[in-house]
């Protein structure tokens, strides 16, 4: 029997949402304080994912100034395509609050936002037969609204708030046969989260809760995927139901840490006496009868595209003159907005980790300039490796505390860096038997879920210094995001030839 690994999409993609169209599958994650934001993926199999665009790719769909503080911006988007025409709802923390964004086609052009006169985050669209559109937020309520100009016609009328737990957020609103169903997440997006459901015969009727809710939590066991909620319906063209969701994958000693933040993961759904049936997502499940491999992005970025490929991500923006592909051919050139990573408004151009085990590898040339590869999870708490006045140094900001932990000097020119990720053999080390005998009598043990070196490249590479992961996990930085490595400038400009992202042999999604 075929199965899947999952997550199906790895890395800081939390929040899924998905519809299907014909025999395709849509979906769009939480972005948050990233530029360009919701980004958006096709699957013919709802396995294999390929990333086709952002929804918010330009300035004027999305503006965050340097004041959203990291894990603010954009919350929970919901996809829909009713009519022939592709919905994207929204929220953006900090700013417009809830608003629209249409297509006719999921690559685009999408629409300017327009606002919807709703309060509440997390909101969701559903169409009845007679097309009125309905809207549900965190809460949960629900309003008939105008999707073409986001006003209120009607409510919002509170419907439901689930079990009793904390948070009941995340709602989606389905009309399934003679039933409406609300499904929404409940006890708060870290180990308690759950999966909850109710039905009425019309959005505006009392809800009659699951008997059986939670429908799914893996709150409370030894299962390794955790957090797992915030979950969407979505039925296949072989008329089977499956749900995707997020969670996570923690690892080291406890409290166990993680540090790629929540992912998108898949678990097949069974319909019993009108009631969605889920069992524990686990790492391998049986895999949908339609099985469509897709070809996942190259190892090796060479800049030699006229934009940045759709999973480059920035920190709020990325404002013209901060970046070029043409300046100088088959390089990326970065111009400093800003002189510290520890600060809102520099240039940072990166890319999720998506696997647990993974090496990045750019070529740069720091001319007279400073940047070089970091790995970030917000302004307090980041990793950096960086190329300044003849020498490469290995920095860590983590809270409070900055640190140069190792210096080389280097011939002018250009350079070679690199970050490896590992979760074997992480930290602390033990260098001999009698040590690690020591270590075991003394009760020490690895508390971190991985080790991040920095290493010098070249002909004989050169490991500058070793870290513990934990210090850039969730745990320790809190917020909603993962792990983003990426290119950066913090003085002049710098160029980079290729930037490589390679999973470790055998690494899980």
């Amino acid at each position: 029997m075929r199965t899947y690994a999952n997550p199906v999409i790895g890395g800081f993609h939390p929040d899924p949402s998905v519809c299907r169209v014909g025999a395709d599958h849509y979906l769009v994650c939480s972005s948050f304080e990233y530029f360009p934001g919701v980004p958006l993926f096709h699957s013919r199999d709802l396995v294999h994912w390929r990333q086709i665009g952002n929804v918010l790719d330009r300035p004027g769909q999305l503006v965050l100034p340097d004041g959203v503080p990291a894990s603010a911006g954009i919350y929970a988007p919901t996809i829909r395509h009713p009519d022939g025409r592709f919905y994207v709802i929204t929220t953006e923390v900090g700013g417009r609050g809830n608003f629209i964004v249409t297509s006719e086609r999921p690559e685009g052009p999408w629409s300017d936002p327009v606002p919807v006169g709703l309060p509440g985050i997390d909101p969701d669209l559903a169409w009845d037969e007679d097309g009125s559109c309905w809207c549900a937020v965190a809460g949960v309520q629900v309003a008939r609204i105008d999707p073409a100009t986001g006003a209120v016609l009607e409510g919002p009328l509170p419907v439901w708030s689930g079990t009793g737990l904390q948070h009941p957020e995340a709602p989606h609103l389905y009309r399934i046969g003679a039933w409406w169903y609300p499904m929404l997440a409940e006890g708060g997006t870290a180990h308690g989260h759950s999966v909850s459901i109710a039905r009425a015969r019309s959005p505006r009727e009392p809800y009659e809760p699951a008997p059986a809710n939670p429908i799914l939590s893996h709150r409370s066991t030894d299962l390794p995927i955790q957090c797992t909620g915030h979950a969407d319906l979505v039925s296949a063209p072989d008329g089977t139901w499956w749900m995707l969701l997020l969670g996570t994958r923690p690892r080291g000693y406890f409290p166990h840490f993680h540090v790629l933040g929540r992912e998108t993961f898949l678990t097949p759904v069974e319909w019993v006496h009108g009631w969605p049936r889920v069992g524990p997502v686990r790492e391998r499940h049986p895999a949908p009868a339609a099985w469509h491999p897709v070809e996942p992005p190259p190892e090796r970025d060479d800049f030699d595209t006229a934009d940045p490929a759709q999973y480059w991500i920035s920190p709020r923006r990325r404002p013209e003159g901060s970046w070029s592909l043409q300046e100088r051919p088959g390089w990326l050139t970065l111009t400093a907005t800003g002189n510290s990573l520890d600060r809102a408004g520099h240039t940072f151009l990166g890319r999720r980790q998506q696997h647990p085990d993974c090496r990045v590898v750019v070529r740069m040339d720091p001319g007279s300039g400073r940047g070089g590869l970091s790995v970030r999870m917000d302004e307090a708490h980041h990793y950096d490796i960086e190329v300044s006045g003849g020498a490469v140094s290995v920095l860590a900001r983590i809270g409070p505390l900055r640190q140069c932990l190792a210096r080389q000097h280097v011939p002018p020119g250009e350079v070679t860096l690199a970050i490896g990720i590992r979760t074997t053999g992480v930290l602390p080390p033990t260098v001999s038997a009698a040590d690690r005998a020591a270590d075991d009598a003394l009760g020490v043990r690895p508390g971190g879920p991985d080790t991040i070196t920095f290493s010098l490249g070249g002909p004989t590479p050169v490991t500058l210094a070793e870290l513990d992961g934990r210090y850039l996990s969730t745990q320790i930085a809190t917020g909603f995001t993962g792990r983003v490595i990426g290119m950066y400038a913090t003085e002049g400009s710098v160029a980079f030839d290729w930037f490589e992202y390679e999973p470790a042999a055998g690494s899980p999604a």
